[in-house]
């Protein structure tokens, strides 16, 4: 239970006073009525009861010796009860150790109450509540600055540097955390080209969001990569994958995986679809869906679950689109339509026709398309990941 944090100096000061001894609490009263700021005080004469209801005040001014509570545990306790009040110690100990003490306990400040007057008390209750909201502000941008750190170092297992050593393939990609930036989740990445010169390619989405998903992602990602270098089959990559999902998850998560081995001759892929959405193929005159008719049920839903491949011929100077579905759930103006992968698949052919973009420029202007559509920052996780074929002399 906190204070309101909309108090304003130029308002009446909210002040709740833990006080048992009559004639203390009736001082106080008369130091404060003697200056010119409004002040709505309140007493109770015990800590229990100042625990009992929520704390509405800007400020508490706590006695240390009170029938329930004697010295710094009743600091404790209040600091406890309600984080985010202001306390001010008023009490008639002349310690400088206790009031370090007290201090560092949580209070904002320590008098004595035959050294203070009522405009010096009236100071203390507005600077002890600057103060406080000050110490408010900083742990806030702390753990901002943490989670971000976690997030960034999370984003750096998501998106590795893929292992291309062919010049007539490029990769361009992008990812964004939903809610511009502030929500990170489990889509992530890889590609990897073996020593026969295959073309291994995946993305993934573990469904929800946080730092846990986003960290089964990173194991998944990093299995992958370790499977698919030890030169396992397609099929047993994936089974594997999934078995380090079940293994590695703290709740019951599921994840959509979409594979693809390009063939060495760069004329020829196949493709295995684990719950995930069929890439997008573009030629050098159009662009389709690649069939989802073998779509398979996601990782770590039914275990023992094996996943049919499709091969699919390619022509050269060929682009594949692999996605998440964060770019294509945002909603089409002001009611629920979604945009959906169909008709993001229409925008990456008109970016491409229409306003001649391709790579990494490509990426931007479809997820600022998207981000229109949706009338501001998609929520979900966004990644893209855009491998373009350039042939050589060979055609390949």
């Amino acid at each position: 239970m906190t204070a309101d944090s909309s108090w304003d100096p130029s308002t009446r000061l909210r002040v709740l006073l833990i006080e048992d001894d009559d004639g203390d609490a009736l001082l106080v009263d008369e130091m404060l009525a003697d200056t010119s700021v409004p002040v709505a005080l309140e007493r109770v004469e015990t800590l229990t009861a100042a625990l009992a209801a929520p704390l509405t005040a800007d400020c508490v001014l706590l006695d240390l010796q009170l029938p329930d509570a004697i010295g710094l545990g009743g600091l404790t306790r209040l600091a406890q009860h309600a984080p985010g009040v202001a306390v001010v110690v008023l009490t008639g100990q002349h310690d400088q150790a206790t009031g370090v003490a007290a201090v560092a306990a949580g209070a904002q400040d320590y008098l004595v109450k035959d050294q203070v007057d009522g405009p010096l008390l009236v100071k203390a209750l507005r600077f002890a509540r600057e103060r406080k909201r000050a110490e408010q502000v900083e742990q806030q941008f702390l753990q901002q600055q943490l989670l971000a750190r976690e997030n960034a170092r999370l984003e750096r297992g998501l998106l590795p540097s893929p292992l291309l050593h062919d010049p007539h393939l490029e990769l361009a990609s992008r990812y964004r955390p939903g809610r511009n930036g502030s929500l990170l989740g489990g889509d992530f990445y890889d590609a990897i080209e073996l020593d026969d010169g295959s073309l291994h390619m995946m993305i993934g989405d573990v469904c929800g969001h946080g730092p846990d998903e986003a960290a089964l992602g990173v194991a998944l990602r990093i299995a992958w990569r370790s499977l698919v270098m030890a030169g396992l089959p397609m099929a047993d990559v994936l089974s594997m994958v999934e078995r380090v999902l079940v293994h590695e998850r703290i709740e019951p998560l599921f994840a959509t995986v979409c594979m693809v081995v390009v063939a060495p001759d760069r004329r020829s892929l196949r493709l295995s679809l684990a719950g995930h959405l069929p890439p997008l193929l573009l030629t050098p005159g159009d662009g389709h869906l690649l069939s989802g008719e073998r779509l398979g049920v996601p990782l770590g839903v039914v275990e023992g679950t094996k996943w049919e491949a499709l091969d699919v011929p390619l022509e050269p100077g060929w682009s594949l689109l692999l996605y998440t579905d964060g770019v294509f759930e945002g909603r089409v103006g002001a009611g629920s339509e979604r945009l959906g992968h169909e008709r993001m698949a229409d925008l990456v052919l008109d970016i491409r026709h229409q306003d001649g973009l391709g790579g990494r420029a490509l990426l931007d202007e479809l997820i600022a398309r998207a981000e229109r559509l949706n009338s501001g920052p998609l929520d979900d996780d966004v990644a893209l990941a855009l491998l373009n074929h350039i042939p050589g002399e060979n055609g390949r």
